[in-house]
């Protein structure tokens, strides 16, 4: 910092220049609402379907494949058509959906992406623009409108004023952003290999909980079917069309809430598995007011944890994945596990399976502990230096 606080000094003592958007860039296409005047140029580029980018990914492909989202594709150049690849260095927002902003150099092929490049890269460095867009994306996301996918007002973009520093000082701060960038990288590579660890440690002392699970100071540990142990219901069928959207979530088939309603059928202690579609069978637990629609619902007895069992079903996972019936939309039925044996010790040794469990889960999951944390904070602070970095007092006229 202390170097381009020099710089500064020596070469922006009273700030620096802003220029429109329009004026320092050439864009992929004419804008409707952009005075022809602020696009004297375009450069075209062919637009491929994500159908068709799909069929063209390859593990060892060379060239870059700029989806509208954030992804590290690539397709091989002899399976492309010569005249779809561009080898540029620009920066990219997506004409529709969620707004990111892209940077690439080199060979690629692009989806329906808005593409900028400099115009004059020895007065504005691209990589530099990048940064500026990246730490004004709330603004960019600002100028998307639309009741479906949202598509973003390029008169407005166009129209954004950015700060125009001597290139020097652009090229010092793109070295300092970039360090940050490759810190980020390492620590989360770092992250997941000690994540991916974590979990095979969880799933390793979960499975040897439940195995060594055979006798108890009393003797030997019962083994009940699940439907003895436990109430289990089927959900209640529901679409978006037949209730109110709100705040609960609704449980079909997949590990994600399929929507919101306003009302709910199970509350507290619940544990859900998907009925049917490529998430059948597959186990939740949750604490909290829920609609089991496409799913069906398991609780506890007097004489079992609904945690304890949850934690049961999740040792059993593969096995209740394994119940899949159907030639078209899988599904598991209640039928299909009801009597599983439940191995059953006393109360006290289900809160003490579900204490060291829990605990174990939190060690392998809680982003405020350990390298998660770290990076969290490392990212924070990358955020607060870039926006020190990339903000500038204007020159006044």
């Amino acid at each position: 910092m202390s170097k381009i606080d020099e710089i500064f000094r020596e070469k922006c003592p009273d700030g620096v220049s802003y220029e429109p958007l329009w004026k320092l860039t050439t864009w992929d296409k004419r804008f409707n609402a952009v005075d022809n005047s602020k696009q004297p140029m375009v450069i075209k580029y062919y637009y491929y379907l994500a159908n068709d980018l799909k069929s063209l990914v390859r593990e060892k492909g060379d060239v870059k494949i700029l989806t509208t989202n954030e992804s590290e594709l690539f397709a091989l150049s002899e399976e492309v058509k010569p005249e779809t690849i561009a080898e540029q260095e620009v920066v990219a927002i997506p004409w529709g959906g969620n707004p990111i902003v892209q940077y690439y150099k080199g060979k690629f092929i692009t989806a329906d992406n808005r593409i900028a490049i400099s115009n004059d890269t020895s007065r504005l460095d691209t990589k530099f623009l990048y940064y500026i867009l990246l730490n004004r994306l709330e603004e960019i996301s600002s100028f998307y409108r639309g009741s479906g996918i949202k598509h973003p007002s390029m008169a407005k973009v166009l129209d954004m004023r950015i700060p125009v520093p001597p290139l020097d000082i652009q090229r010092e701060i793109v070295g300092v952003l970039d360090g940050f960038t490759e810190l980020e990288a390492e620590l989360e590579a770092e992250l997941e290999a000690e994540l991916t660890k974590r979990k095979q440690q969880y799933e390793y002392y979960r499975n040897l909980i439940f195995s060594n699970l055979t006798t108890s100071k009393d003797g030997e540990i019962n083994l009940l079917a699940l439907n003895t142990v436990s109430t289990m219901q089927r959900g209640t069928s529901i679409t978006k069309n037949t209730v109110q959207l709100g705040n609960i979530p609704v449980i079909s088939g997949g590990r994600e809430p399929s929507f919101y309603c306003n009302q709910f059928n199970r509350n507290g202690e619940t544990i859900t598995i998907a009925g049917s579609g490529a998430g059948a069978g597959y186990v939740q637990y949750w604490n909290e007011p829920i609609f089991v629609n496409d799913a069906f619902s398991i609780k506890g007895n007097n004489c079992v944890e609904t945690k304890y069992l949850y934690y049961y079903l999740t040792n059993i996972q593969d096995e209740i994945y394994g119940k899949k019936k159907g030639g078209g939309v899988p599904h598991v039925h209640i039928s299909d596990i009801e009597y599983y044996k439940v191995p059953v010790p006393s109360r006290d040794i289900q809160k003490h399976i579900i204490k060291v469990l829990d605990s174990f889960y939190i060690v392998c999951n809680d982003i405020g502990i350990g390298l998660p944390a770290e990076i969290e904070a490392r990212h924070k602070q990358y955020e607060y230096y870039r926006d020190k970095l990339l903000t500038f007092e204007e020159i006044r006229k």
